[in-house]
């Protein structure tokens, strides 16, 4: 799906993603071609939050997707916490990312995901993350 926003809560300057390749019931990827004005770009290459916002927005938009697909409306969710995070190397302006996400558990208004960048074949970052939605906005 290549018009993200409908389905993310976040707007410019703080979308990482391009458009959402796939999503199911337990998974999600997304692409992102890292550009020049990216606010959270420095030394020519996105930065170690970026990333990880990139993962909870490849997350966000697996929900939106799934939520339109059923007619609800969108929820917004938090970063609770981000574990295991590996970062072996930062993209470069002009590369594209690929961010996979798997779900891992999920309890009530908790999922926490598995998250995996890569940058061509190769494995960027990784982590674990907590996410909590927001029950009381989207009601």
């Amino acid at each position: 799906m290549k018009d993200i926003l409908p389905l993310i809560p976040q707007r410019p300057p703080f979308v990482m993603l391009d458009n959402l390749v796939t999503a199911d019931e337990t998974t999600a990827t997304s692409r992102y071609k890292i550009e020049e004005r990216n606010i959270f770009v420095a030394d020519g290459c996105l930065t170690e939050p970026a990333l990880i916002e990139n993962i909870a927005q490849t997350a966000a938009a697996r929900m939106g997707y799934l939520c339109r697909l059923k007619n609800e409306p969108v929820p917004v969710g938090f970063i609770g916490a981000v574990q295991n995070l590996e970062i072996g190397q930062l993209p470069a302006v002009g590369d594209e990312i690929e961010t996979t996400i798997g779900i891992k558990n999920q309890v009530f208004d908790v999922t926490i995901i598995s998250g995996r960048i890569t940058c061509g074949e190769k494995l960027i970052a990784a982590c674990d993350m907590k996410i909590f939605i927001n029950s009381a906005i989207n009601s």
